[in-house]
């Protein structure tokens, strides 16, 4: 099997895509690939800490390669890093990456292009998934994830630390992908065939973040609410 590492958010999509290439046999992921914020020292977007990302790795018995980023990266900032990881995974006979991306065409062709400058073969195994089917599927095989990270563009407070199962699927107002898959929400996987144990945790505080530019259709100010996801003995 050829070689291959595996850009990994800690959310469903990313364990559900790294179930698939197990299950396929095609490619032997070698490390999964982590953007983390060098501040906070949390995963980007999702806010989720450096030891509970720690936590998955064990359960998963997988390494992890952090790429760090500053508070608020320029995309220029974070092409020179995401270069940089690249060259290394290049340099220790790694020649796919794999992506848990479902349907946003740009986004695949963006990091296409890198790939594709570095050297580099992308594979997409969630790729035009149905995502109303998807989630289900992922729910199906055991996979267990809270949201830890709610945009309220989309979504109210609500939401926020909730356990994605039929009823979260079921309730998600018009216009929700299901899977969140236009940022609607992030996730946090504790549980699933992939996992050797349940990540045991609690959930500690939450913080809005909001955003510096209202929404120009509802003038309303949308911002980010974020729970933290605390280690739990």
């Amino acid at each position: 099997m050829e070689k291959a590492a595996l850009f990994w958010s800690g959310g469903k999509d990313c364990a559900f895509a790294l179930h698939t290439v197990i299950k396929e046999k095609k490619y032997q992921v070698e490390t999964l690939v982590t953007t983390l914020n060098r501040q906070f020292r949390r995963i980007s977007m999702h806010g989720v800490r450096e030891e509970m990302l720690d936590k998955q790795a064990e359960a998963l018995q997988i390494p992890i390669l952090k790429m760090w980023v500053g508070d608020i990266p320029t995309n220029e900032n974070y092409e020179i890093e995401l270069i940089k990881t690249y060259k290394q995974l290049k340099s220790q006979g790694i020649d796919v990456i794999i992506f848990g991306d479902i349907f946003l065409q740009d986004l695949r062709l963006y990091r296409e292009k890198l790939l594709s400058e570095a050297g580099l073969k992308g594979y997409f195994p969630l790729w035009k998934r149905d995502t109303g089917e998807l989630i289900k599927d992922i729910l199906a095989h055991g996979f267990r994830t809270v949201t830890c990270c709610i945009n309220t563009a989309y979504l109210d407070k609500s939401w926020e630390g909730r356990e994605l199962n039929k009823t979260f699927i079921d309730g998600l107002p018009p216009g929700v992908d299901p899977c969140g898959e236009n940022g609607e929400f992030h996730t946090f996987c504790f549980d699933g065939p992939i996992f050797n144990q349940p990540i045991k945790f609690k959930k500690g505080k939450e913080k809005y973040s909001p955003l510096v530019i209202k929404d120009v259709i509802t003038e309303r100010e949308t911002g980010f609410w974020f729970v933290d996801i605390l280690e739990d003995e």
